[in-house]
């Protein structure tokens, strides 16, 4: 199938075979359906479009409010997985993209430590904080798919960091009522910004505090990361992210082995980008490209090696894993709306849950575009268990825990259901353990 990242400069390209993580999906006897549409390039094009949508894909709604935002980048992703077209899915996350749709979309998403899974053959944005995993309706479910596309790959030499000596925990195994019993887990208030609208989400989130009290957790409040003002006027991560993308898409760029348009550089996918009409350029900007090609930061230079440890720096010490060390914690607790850039920057995990729903009286707000509902009656929101490295067995334990308790995804239901089965298209045997990868 096409792996087009929704843009016409890639249609009809072919690469080499199938990505290591499709590849570890057929092995363990998925059924892939197809791939979902995203935000255009990940999110990693434009200043003024909208999440969900693609040149190619067209726009993606959420299915919990009229017109709803699906957020992204792996927005179809999100769509198809809450409404049972399929099993699951996969999203790739470099800051949110993961976390984000699931999060509007009443799923449980895993963000894998960089590395823990690969990014061979998955159109990149940067090698330093690119990942891909799970986004399901249970905890379960996205534990299955995890374990069957974590491990190694000589492909993606990321995944050599790998700590376990070859044998990975058992993500499935980890789903224990009990999970949470005697567990610190903390709560960085500095970090849980208040943002416009949020008093929903935030009243939800206090009240899931007591609820991981009940399941037997410690609850540590105002573990606030020490870095956090540097953090939040850093653009340190701006840095990393348009250096890798320059060397690092010409990398995949160069394995293709059929390119009809000829694209072998972000130059020449933004000259494409702003010469063919279904681009919609200049409606929708190449700002993002503009600002990396221009950028004097260059990929392996001492500059990007400089913002790279600098976000070490706001993650780590002064960020979460400082206060994991800090207060010994096991994890910390955060709205999944404000969990994914902490933790992007240093490459350590995340696991969001169903949380709750704006209230029916909610006031309707659109996206900046004017084209998405933002905030609205019934669009879901999730609560985040994020961690150190390769913590994701205790957050998948952690998340199963609270969503035992809770089964919020049961009680937010769409406004909008599917009406045509598998069986009704494809006829004869099929699946029902199948899976959409992006």
């Amino acid at each position: 199938m096409n792996t087009t990242a929704g843009s016409y400069a890639l249609l009809g390209a072919k690469v080499p075979r199938d990505a290591t993580v499709a590849a570890k999906l057929r092995r363990a006897g998925a059924v892939i359906l197809g791939k979902t549409n995203l935000s255009q390039w990940a999110n990693f094009r434009s200043s003024n479009s909208s999440n969900g949508w693609s040149a190619y894909g067209g726009q993606t709604y959420g299915a919990y409010y009229p017109k709803q935002d699906p957020s992204g980048s792996s927005s179809g992703s999100g769509v198809a997985s809450s409404l049972g077209l399929a099993f699951a899915s996969l999203g790739s996350e470099t800051d949110g993209s993961i976390i984000s749709p699931s999060d509007v979309n009443n799923l449980v998403g895993i963000k894998p430590t960089v590395g823990l899974t690969s990014r061979a053959l998955v159109i990149p944005i940067s090698e330093h904080q690119d990942t891909v995993g799970p986004m399901a309706r249970t905890v379960k479910d996205a534990a299955i798919l995890l374990q069957a596309i974590a491990g190694s790959d000589p492909a993606d030499n990321y995944t050599s960091a790998i700590p376990f000596n070859g044998t990975l925990p058992n993500y499935l195994a980890a789903c224990k009522l009990g999970a949470l019993q005697g567990k610190r887990i903390g709560v960085p208030r500095n970090y849980i910004i208040k943002q416009e609208n949020s008093a929903p989400i935030l009243d939800a989130f206090e009240a899931a505090l007591d609820v991981l009290r009940d399941a037997g957790a410690i609850i540590v409040d105002n573990t606030n990361y020490t870095a956090f003002a540097q953090w939040a006027q850093s653009t340190a991560e701006t840095t990393v992210l348009d250096a890798d993308f320059v060397a690092n898409l010409a990398s995949y760029l160069k394995q293709l082995t059929y390119n009809p348009t000829s694209v072998k550089s972000l130059a020449d996918v933004r000259n494409f980008t702003q010469s063919f009409g279904p681009e919609e350029f200049p409606s929708r900007d190449t700002a993002t490209w503009d600002e990396s090609l221009t950028l004097n930061v260059t990929y392996g230079s001492a500059a990007e090696w400089d913002a790279y440890e600098y976000n070490q720096y706001l993650g780590g010490v002064g960020g979460i894993l400082g206060a994991l060390a800090n207060y010994s914690l096991d994890a910390v607790v955060t709205p999944s709306s404000v969990s994914s850039g902490i933790s992007a920057i240093i490459g350590a995990p995340i696991v969001t849950v169903p949380l709750g729903a704006y209230p029916e009286n909610t006031t309707v707000r659109y996206n900046p575009r004017g084209n998405l509902v933002a905030t609205g009656p019934n669009i879901p929101f999730g609560i985040s268990f994020s961690g150190a490295k390769w913590s994701e067995e205790s957050l998948v334990g952690f998340a199963f825990a609270f969503e035992q308790r809770t089964k919020v995804r049961k009680q937010v239901k769409p406004y909008l259901m599917p009406k045509t089965e598998l069986r009704d298209v494809a006829g004869g045997h099929y699946s029902e353990h199948a899976v959409i990868h992006k």
